[in-house]
């Protein structure tokens, strides 16, 4: 997956770093807006996946819009040249200084996410001389079949309007003179890979649609997030996710009303397959029953293997050796700096470097400075 002309650069290079393949980048961008524009549906991209510079640019040549989840990231759009009227801005705890940022920049919508949050800005909004545009993020009670820490529309989470609260909130869209109700939104979960989930999300979304329908509330837009997951055990493979299924899923069960736009907010399905953490083996350590790989990298470069029990496929670089059995540890003092335990990668020594695969999303974005790490360095495919 990594060409041999790049790896004999990395040997020179100080590790750890994220290693980010452009063309397949590009590739993938190319996919995701072929299969979607058929139907003219409108593509936002999930900031929180990746925010490198390169990424979010050519997220921008391809006419994307945005999905922000804080003040922050809605300035750093403005600033690279994302039009603010394909902005939209989720998240359960929008502060009053990011709402006042959103307004600012006359975003496309807020993903509003409970009754005390409209509130909040509309007063806002009046105070500023605003009218707010406003997309409901309702909770579907969909079950998303992934990891419980990235399920986010079962009836239990934090996020989203619930069923019970519908007859509250039409009441509110009409007496809140700085509000504009302009959607609907959803998000039920992430790494989804079983299309016939969003078969029945639409279905959900249909009966919720037809509630506002006959309440009088018309929707411009309707936004069903994201969510779509891509192969971590087989990257080489299936290095571009089916997006082809994905978005013929929704267009064969939604329901549109003439006029209305089917909107998205794809993250991990974009970026995923094209990063790659790049790290060196410091040591090879003979424990009491296990051999470990100890890498220089670690779980403040990557924690998805530490905070989700996430599997990443792992190899070498660098060695031709027979496969062994190994631990893949980082250097931090934490037990859980744990990449993979038991796996096969071929013999390893000091000096070899290993390719952490699928690491685009969800990756550098959450990298720390806890040990006082240094920031994690970032080399993409165009600069070598």
């Amino acid at each position: 997956m990594i060409e041999p002309r790049f790896i004999e650069q990395f040997r020179k290079m100080e590790t750890p770093f994220y290693f980010y393949d452009m063309n397949l980048l590009r590739k993938t961008i190319e996919t995701a807006k072929a299969e979607s524009s058929q139907y003219g549906f409108e593509v936002h991209y999930a900031l929180k996946a990746n925010n490198c510079d390169p990424v979010i640019k050519a997220m921008i040549d391809a006419g994307f819009g945005a999905d922000c989840v804080s003040g922050n990231e809605i300035s750093k759009c403005i600033a690279a040249g994302f039009p603010s009227s394909k902005i939209a801005f989720a998240g359960v705890g929008k502060s009053d200084r990011e709402i006042e940022t959103a307004l600012e920049n006359n975003i496309f919508s807020f993903n509003c996410e409970s009754i005390p949050e409209i509130e909040v800005i509309n007063e806002i909004a009046g105070r500023m001389g605003k009218i707010a545009p406003v997309a409901l993020r309702i909770n579907p009670d969909v079950d998303p079949k992934t990891h419980e820490y990235i399920t986010t529309g079962l009836k239990d989470n934090k996020f989203g309007i619930s069923y019970r609260d519908f007859d509250e909130v039409g009441q509110l869209m009409r007496t809140l003179p700085n509000i504009q109700l302009k959607g609907i939104h959803f998000h039920i979960g992430s790494q989804i890979t079983d299309i016939s989930i969003f078969e029945t999300l639409s279905l959900k979304v249909n009966a919720i649609t037809s509630w506002f329908d006959k309440n009088g509330l018309y929707l411009e837009h309707i936004n069903v997030g994201g969510g779509l997951g891509i192969n971590y055990t087989d990257p080489k493979n299936e290095s571009i996710p089916n997006f082809k299924a994905y978005f013929k899923a929704f267009n064969d069960h939604i329901k549109l009303k003439p006029g209305q736009q089917l909107h998205f907010e794809l993250g991990r399905s974009l970026v995923g397959q094209c990063g790659q953490f790049i790290t060196r083996v410091l040591y090879v350590k003979q424990g009491m029953e296990t051999q470990f790989l100890i890498v220089d990298g670690g779980m403040t470069e990557l924690i998805r293997p530490m905070l989700y029990k996430a599997h990443h496929q792992i190899v070498s670089l660098t060695s031709k050796q027979a496969e062994a059995k190994y631990d893949v540890v980082g250097p931090i003092c934490e037990s859980t700096d744990v990449f993979a335990k038991g796996i096969q990668v071929n013999a390893s020594q000091r000096g070899d470097i290993l390719a952490i695969r699928t690491a685009g999303a969800y990756g550098q974005v959450m990298a720390s400075a806890y040990n006082m790490r240094g920031p994690v360095k970032e080399i993409f495919s165009d600069n070598l």
